[in-house]
This record gives structure tokens, C-alpha cells and sequence, in this order.
């Protein structure tokens, strides 16, 4: 989710706090009516599944779309939903039939063509999509989206509809585990509607899933419905989902507990001492796919200049994860060891312990190395979080305290609170932090790919700090080139250890996925990526 994802990192429940009023009562949602409600925050970008690549538009796709692929909600592999068969002789050339009878929820059907268009579109550089950079591997994406310059063609070279069922896929490379990638947002198809009247698209979102969106509310709610015309085999077992927009989880975490809110799937740090007592076994606590980290602006000399390494390699061993993540998460959070997820398993491509001793705490040795690294940049750090959501101010405030113990000092390190999500999203996007920021990453989809091109590849989609390294990027082209995903998993392990050297991001934990549930509800799960199985909630 997302992409990024994004960066697609999670804000989780965000946005305008309403009051109770606004907030809705009696068991959160209508008696009788089927309808939950959960706490939500407002997408960064307008709901087109190439520009949402953060979770709260993420859990918004996930309901109105469906792909060639989903990722089984329960394991994370890549299964066929709309795909009949994606074959391919030499991990290069693919075929790519689909299963028939499938329409969008406002009748118009979905063909080869709505997926090629959707792609293209996507890939175009002048509709300045936020994960354009899914797309790179499909032949044509230099011409479409030149990294300088302006395009000098509209469409994909390697994609080509033979009939209403059928599309052929031509890539610049090998890339043996491509198809696992289509269950990702960026590759949804699209309704014609979407090119003929985009401006209604973007008010009132079309997709082929089993909710429709019957309204938003910009900093209020947006209201999912079951679609009945829904084709797939995952049909929604509720009458639709209320996401209500909250500026803090505590706020929702209340409303949940009064009776005005049925779901909250991010159970906030200061409550996560008493969750078991208020909710019992209406709270969920599992692994899941995603890593908090810290981020460095490379982009500025004085942390990303020549021989900084050592600094930010300095700063990760000031930071002593073991007690932040015992005292203040409640053991929600494991402390990492690499840039990727325990949740990937060895075949997904984790691997324990990549970044050494860097993410060890060591307070000497961290001293010593910010020393060689030329210090902190006029003797001060301002570590930078969105502060419109309680989840962030207290864990922040726990490094900057570890890092001025280490410094001896207390005004070394400080937290630069963002006001909202979007302001934050906004500066990064701008290139305008002047000192490392909350970062995070929920994967996409269950490879170490996931993990390390969208964030470290240059000018990938989520490179948020700007990170540039030939020897990575090597690697990474090397890793999508294998035969097989288990030769590419060994290559990008390799170049995982690049980011071991140069830290461009400081691993900090792993993050479980929560969540907190009424008594109304039932079936309530998350998937790997932490995020509700929304369709298969049940609701009393």
C-alpha cells in the first residue's frame, strides 16, 4: 500500500477530529443496517489507483478495486482473481488472459483495453501519477516518462490488446517474479468513465470490487456500500463500511469504547497498556508487513555529503530500541535488524541481522562516529512527524532522549512536529526537511523487492530521502533480471547490505498490526499488511 508505497506509510487514523456528534452513536452505526464504522484519515491524493500509494487510500482501494491478482488476506501470496492465466516463456514476454463476465460497478465492462489504458495512463509522466514508477519495467517507460525532458510517446510500447480478453506484456528485462507484483493498486484497470468524465471520477470513484463509494466528505467520512453486482468470489458479507476521519486515535480509541465507533485498526501507544483489559479478545495483535524507520535528507550535503555515513550509522547505534519498544509499545514493536520485514519469511527474502552492529545499541561507539562523521550539523537535530495523530510524539521523544544521553547533552535532539499528514507528505515531496523524519513502509506485496526498490532505487516512487547509490541500483536491476525469485531474492540481499554501509534510513522496528473491534462485529481479521479484511466482516 500500498505501495507506497508509497510513501505510502501509514499515518493511521488521521485527519479532523468531529466530536461525538459528528462521530455518529448507538454502536456506531445504524441498528439493523449492516453498516460499520471505523476510524479512517483523508487520502493524500485524489482516489486513482496509480496516485494512492499510502494507506489510507490504500484501504479505499482495496474495497473499490480488483485486479489481475489479490494477495490472499490470510498468507500474502499473489492468487488469479480477474486473471485467467499470465504465461511467459522466458520471464520476459508475457501473455495475459483474463477470466470473463466481469463488469465496473457502473456497467461498463472490463476488457484488456481497461487495463492497458489504466497502465498507460498510469506510466505517462504528465499525469504526474505517484507510482509511475511501478510501471518502468514495461517496455516503452523511458519514452512515456523520460527523466528528463518531456515524453516523446502516450503509450506503453510493450503492452498490446489482442481482444476483449487478452493483452501481451513486453518488458525492458527478465523479471521472473513480475506477475507477483499485480496485485498492488498501481495495476488496477479502469473504467472508461475514468478518461471520458474524469473530473466525476474523482468526486465519486468507479472500481469492479465489492463496495462502491456512495459519498465523501472531505474531513468527515466517505461512505462504502456493497456493490450486489459484484463478480468476484470475496463478495462483501456487510452492508458497507463508514471510514471517519479522525485527527488522533486516542479520540477514536474513546469512541470505541463508547459505543460510537466500531473499528479502530490502529490501537494507539498510550492505550496499548490497558487494551486488553477494556477490549479482551476484541483486540487484535499480529506481525505484520511493515518497518518504522528514520530518514535522512541525502539531498542536503550535511547529511548526505561525503564520509556522512558515519553519522547516521552514529545516530542508529545512539538509539537503544530494546526499551523504546518494551515501555512504550507494549512489545507491538520488535526491534529491526534490517530494512525489511520478518513477515517475508526466508523465501520472501528476510534476513536477520543485515544491518549489524549499526542497529545495536552502543552509545560510545555511536559518539565516536557522529564525531567522525563531522557531528551533528551545528551541533543540533530536529527529528520531524506529523503531529495529527497521538502515535508519534511520545516514541520520537524516546529517541531524541536516547541520543542526547548518548551526546550528553539535552538539547541535542528534538521532535519537529508537522500539523497535519498532508503538510508533512507535502514537505517531504518538496525536498524541504532539513533533518531526518518518521518514515515507514507497508509493504505491497510479500518480496524484499518491495522493501528495498520503491524506497532506495533512485527517483523511485518512494525514495523519500533521495538516497542515489550505482552499486545498489546495479544489484537491484541484477536482482529483477533472475530466472527464478529465489536467485533474485540473493541479489537483492546483496544489495540490501549497500544500504548496511551507507544508512540512508535508520531501521528502528518492526511494526505489529492492531486493531480494536465492537461487540456488534464479527469476523474481524487483518491481513499481512495490517490492514481490516473489510468484505468479510460481519456485522451483528
Amino acid at each position: 500500500m500500498r505501495g507506497a508505497t508509497r510513501a505510502k506509510w501509514a499515518v493511521c487514523a488521521i485527519a479532523v477530529a468531529l466530536g461525538a456528534a459528528a462521530c455518529g452513536g448507538g454502536g456506531g452505526g445504524t441498528e439493523g443496517s449492516g453498516v460499520l464504522s471505523a476510524s479512517w484519515g483523508d487520502p493524500q491524493n485524489p482516489l486513482e489507483p496509480a496516485n494512492t500509494n499510502e494507506v489510507q487510500g490504500g484501504k479505499v482501494m482495496e474495497m473499490l478495486f480488483r485486479g489481475l491478482k489479490r494477495y490472499n488476506p490470510k498468507t500474502g501470496a499473489a492468487e488469479n482473481v480477474l486473471a485467467d492465466t499470465i504465461e511467459t516463456k522466458d520471464s520476459q514476454h508475457f501473455t495475459v488472459k483474463l477470466k470473463g463476465g466481469w463488469t465496473f460497478s457502473n456497467g461498463q465492462p472490463v476488457t484488456a483495453k481497461s487495463f492497458v489504458d489504466a497502465w498507460n495512463y498510469g506510466a505517462l509522466l504528465t499525469n504526474k501519477q505517484k507510482n509511475a514508477s511501478f510501471f518502468q519495467y514495461i517496455d516503452g517507460f523511458d519514452k512515456v516518462h523520460p527523466q528528463n525532458g518531456t515524453p516523446t510517446a502516450k503509450t506503453l510500447s510493450g503492452l498490446a490488446v489482442k481482444d476483449d480478453k487478452t493483452f501481451t506484456v513486453t518488458l525492458n528485462q527478465k523479471f521472473a517474479s513480475w506477475p507477483d507484483t499485480l496485485g498492488y493498486s498501481a495495476f488496477m484497470p479502469l473504467p472508461k468513465a475514468f478518461f471520458t468524465d474524469h473530473d466525476a471520477y474523482v468526486k465519486k470513484p468507479i472500481g469492479d470490487g465489492p463496495y462502491t463509494v456512495e459519498s465523501y466528505t472531505k474531513g468527515s467520512v466517505m461512505k462504502m456500500r456493497k456493490w450486489d453486482g459484484y463478480k468476484g468470489p470475496d463478495p462483501a458479507q456487510n452492508a458497507g463500511i463508514d471510514l471517519r476521519v479522525y485527527t488522533d486515535n486516542n479520540t477514536a480509541y474513546t469512541d470505541l469504547q463508547a459505543g460510537n465507533l466500531d473499528l479502530v485498526d490502529d490501537i494507539p501507544a498510550a492505550q496499548l497498556k490497558n487494551v486488553k483489559r477494556d477490549l479482551g479478545n476484541r483486540y487484535i495483535n499480529q506481525p505484520a508487513g511493515i518497518i518504522q524507520t528514520l530518514t535522512f535528507p541525502m539531498y542536503d550535503n550535511t547529511w548526505g555529503g561525503t564520509g556522512k555515513e558515519k553519522l547516521r550509522q552514529g545516530i542508529s547505534m545512539a538509539i537503544n530500541r530494546d526499551q523504546i519498544t518494551k515501555e512504550i509499545f507494549q512489545k507491538t514493536r520488535t526491534p529491526a535488524t534490517d530494512w525489511t520485514s520478518p513477515v517475508l519469511g526466508e523465501k520472501g527474502g528476510y534476513q536477520a541481522g543485515v544491518c549489524g552492529a549499526a542497529c545495536q545499541y552502543d552509545p560510545a561507539k555511536a559518539k565516536k562516529l557522529i564525531q567522525e562523521g563531522g557531528g551533528l550539523p551545528g551541533g543540533k537535530m530536529a527529528l520531524a512527524y506529523n503531529a495529527d495523530t497521538g502515535s508519534h510524539k511520545d516514541w520520537i521523544d524516546a529517541i531524541c532522549n536516547s541520543i542526547n544521553n548518548t551526546l550528553g547533552t539535552d538539547s541535542a535532539c528534538v521532535g519537529a512536529p508537522v500539523g497535519t499528514f498532508a503538510d508533512f507528505r507535502n514537505k517531504i515531496s518538496a525536498k524541504q526537511m532539513s533533518g531526518p523524519f518518521r518514515t515507514g513502509w507497508q509493504m505491497d506485496y510479500p518480496l524484499i523487492q518491495n522493501f528495498l526498490q520503491p524506497l532506495y532505487y533512485t527517483d523511485a516512487a518512494s525514495n523519500d530521502g533521495k538516497f542515489s547509490n550505482a552499486g545498489f541500483d546495479k544489484l537491484v536491476n541484477e536482482a529483477n533480471a533472475q530466472a527464478s525469485t529465489g536467485q533474485a531474492v540473493a541479489k537483492f540481499q546483496d544489495a540490501e547490505k549497500i544500504l548496511a554501509q551507507q544508512m540512508p534510513a535508520v531501521p528502528l522496528w518492526y511494526q505489529n498490526g492492531s486493531a480494536g473491534y465492537s461487540p456488534r462485529l464479527s469476523h474481524v481479521a487483518l491481513n499481512p499488511f495490517s490492514v481490516p479484511v473489510f468484505n468479510e466482516i460481519k456485522v451483528q
